[in-house]
């Protein structure tokens, strides 16, 4: 039995020559909220739409809730809830009756679960306002009233804050962080934002250009966010040596950036003990300065780009 709600292995998608998605391994921990973050295009809905059997993948394998996905469609996708467009609401009809039909089709004999939903996402129950008269926050919500009525154990959701304002944006954080923490539902969202996966997710995985590039719990890679010290010297990588013995440096202490850059994680060791090293052994010291990286830096490393909004 596999610890993972969703693992895959080696998962790719080509379109002709071109890979959309290239050996992706990815493994989403239950009752836990995996953010799958990456630039427009990168490949997170075709990751999504592969596990909701929408795309069939040109290799690799899924396996939701232990159980490897093909084949078994039926008995696993009616316990997974999705939001990866738009649903086709009725725009003459209000939430309330557009809920009602999905929940005719889906066959929920629940009859709280329209209810239940409506309020989870703050929506009223029977209010008289047409779905064209929605706003697009109100719209947002109704499409995750959607995706939980049927109580599905895991949610896959794909850039579900995507055009909301900013209080849009934290009512929908919120009960997406109150159906993990309170109700135990596994999620797996989607998200271009940054900031906003960093203060939503438990879990990150890190997609460019349709490689998953990094996967680890946010604590890991918060933990990345070093600070140091920073020297730009002459000679560089015969000043890290120096440095190394002088304070007792590991490799990973004490790096060179390429250039003339030198980088000393050690925070015990002070720059007013390192300066006078250098300068006593004839090196020229043109900048010494304390860094901190932020998440931003830490992506931007990562991608090779200019980072993610």
């Amino acid at each position: 039995m596999s610890q993972y709600m969703i693992e895959t292995n080696n998962l790719t998608k080509k379109y002709g020559e071109q890979a959309g998605v290239f050996e992706a391994s990815l493994h989403v921990r239950p009752g836990r909220i995996y953010g799958l973050l990456g630039r427009n295009g990168a490949g997170k809905t075709t990751i999504m739409r592969m596990l909701l059997g929408l795309t069939e993948p040109t290799a690799g394998q899924i396996q939701i809730f232990g159980k490897p996905l093909h084949g078994n469609e039926r008995r696993i996708l009616p316990h997974v809830g999705s939001l990866i467009e738009s649903p086709g609401f009725y725009p003459n009809l209000t939430g309330t009756e557009n809920l009602r039909i999905f929940a005719k089709l889906r066959r929920i004999k629940n009859p709280e679960a329209i209810p239940e939903a409506l309020a989870l996402v703050n929506l009223p129950y029977k209010d008289k306002k047409l779905f064209s008269q929605y706003s697009l926050g109100m719209k947002q919500r109704l499409a995750i009233a959607l995706t939980v009525m049927h109580d599905p154990d895991l949610l896959i959701l794909d850039e579900p804050i995507n055009g909301l304002d900013p209080i849009g944006i934290a009512e929908v954080r919120r009960f997406i962080r109150e159906l993990c923490d309170k109700r135990g539902k596994t999620i797996m969202i989607s998200s271009h934002i940054l900031s906003e996966i960093a203060l939503l997710a438990d879990d990150i995985g890190i997609i460019d250009h349709g490689r998953l590039l990094e996967e680890e719990s946010l604590h890991e890679l918060e933990q990345k966010n070093r600070r140091y010290i920073y020297l730009e010297v002459s000679e560089p990588e015969r000043a890290a040596k120096l440095l190394a013995e002088k304070f007792a440096l590991s490799g990973a202490d004490c790096e060179t950036d390429g250039g003339k850059g030198l980088c000393i994680y050690k925070m015990q060791v002070q720059i007013q003990d390192i300066l006078p090293v250098l300068i006593q052994n004839d090196f020229s010291v043109s900048c010494a300065k304390i860094c901190e990286d932020t998440l931003e830096d830490y992506f931007k490393k990562v991608t090779g780009g200019e980072g993610i909004a």
